[in-house]
């Protein structure tokens, strides 16, 4: 039996991540969670929303289903996600974006996989104040970063059925750095003649997501333009409510949804579990489950097409009905 990290998060976390392990169990795969606390609920008792023992958990079990976790603006502390990405290097942060049945969206035939670096870019946080009027962050972009994350991309399209992988950069005006990004795409993909690739400006593509997105295959972008590019595929499936992501280092895997934590509607049983589910489906590729992940996405797909479906979604279940609906359909 398999031991993965259950990170329960909180505000929602723990009602829609109680509501995806009854789903995994009724599919009959049998995990030990090792369930880790985290966030604003331990602060007080602990002094940081991100304890030593849930690092530890991760390095030791490699794989993580983490439900969101709030992060107090303005108190000091490090956004738990950015924390865990640095400590357990998770380079790729990836977010495959696809249509869902009866889930009413502008386009139809979405199915966009965004691979983003993780680690540098302008999120390494290097700023300066250069005097009262003026303010610099220094971009970095690192030839081992560029190569392993474009690697990256070719190995999940290879793996995944992908025909074409799409460079996404601004190297017209950032010929440095966006330009070493897209030298080393251009050199992984020698090693990988089967897939086809592609090469765009982000304002172009940005432009051509919002006319034609059913046109591209996976995405491999900086950090920055990765970050702004997948909540606008998100929005193209319906919102983050559904939207599910991942964060993959070499050790270690974090797999999560993309939205908040949603401390108004927390206790209530209203949150839709969709996109923790989906980040769950995708552990269990992950790690080889792909016959218990196929059948947890079946069941989704046929919950969802009979019109059952949460509040933001325009339905009236609860959490705890959306998760028995899908049981239902094991």
């Amino acid at each position: 039996m398999k031991t993965i990290t259950l990170i329960n998060g909180d505000g929602i976390g723990p009602e829609i991540s109680d509501a995806v392990v009854r789903i995994i169990e009724a599919s009959g795969l049998k995990i030990n969670w090792d369930v880790q606390t985290a966030g604003a609920d331990v602060i007080e008792k602990e002094g940081t929303p991100l304890p030593e023992r849930v690092l530890n958990s991760i390095k030791t079990n490699k794989i993580a289903l983490k439900a969101p976790v709030t992060t107090p603006i303005g108190k000091g502390f490090r956004s738990v996600n950015v924390q865990l990405r640095k400590e357990l290097d998770l380079y790729a942060n990836l977010r495959p974006c696809k249509n869902l049945p009866n889930v009413k969206t502008r386009f139809d035939n979405v199915d966009i996989v965004v691979v983003r670096e993780n680690t540098e870019d302008l999120y390494a946080g290097i700023e300066r104040q250069v005097d009262e009027n003026t303010a610099e962050s220094i971009k970095i972009i690192t030839r081992k970063a560029s190569e392993r994350i474009a690697k990256f991309a070719f190995d999940y399209a290879v793996k995944n059925g992908r025909k074409e992988v799409c460079v996404v950069t601004k190297a017209n005006i950032m010929k440095l750095s966006d330009g070493l990004f897209l030298e080393c795409f251009r050199n992984i993909a020698k090693d990988y003649p089967q897939i086809v690739t592609r090469e765009i400006l982000v304002d172009n593509l940005c432009m051509q997501l919002v006319q034609n997105p059913s046109q591209f295959d996976v995405l491999v972008l900086p950090n920055l333009y990765g970050d702004i590019v997948s909540d606008l595929c998100a929005g193209l499936i319906g919102g983050l409510g559904v939207a599910q992501g991942a964060n993959i280092g070499v050790d270690c895997a974090v797999f999560e949804p993309v939205h908040g934590s949603a401390p108004d509607i927390k206790g209530q049983n209203k949150a839709n579990p969709t996109a923790l589910l989906l980040s769950a489906i995708e552990m269990l590729r992950y790690i080889d489950e792909h016959k218990y992940a196929d059948r947890i996405e079946t069941a989704l797909f046929k919950t969802l097409k009979s019109g059952i479906c949460t509040g933001d979604l325009g339905g009236m279940a609860s959490t705890s009905d959306f998760a028995n609906a899908v049981i239902k359909n094991l």
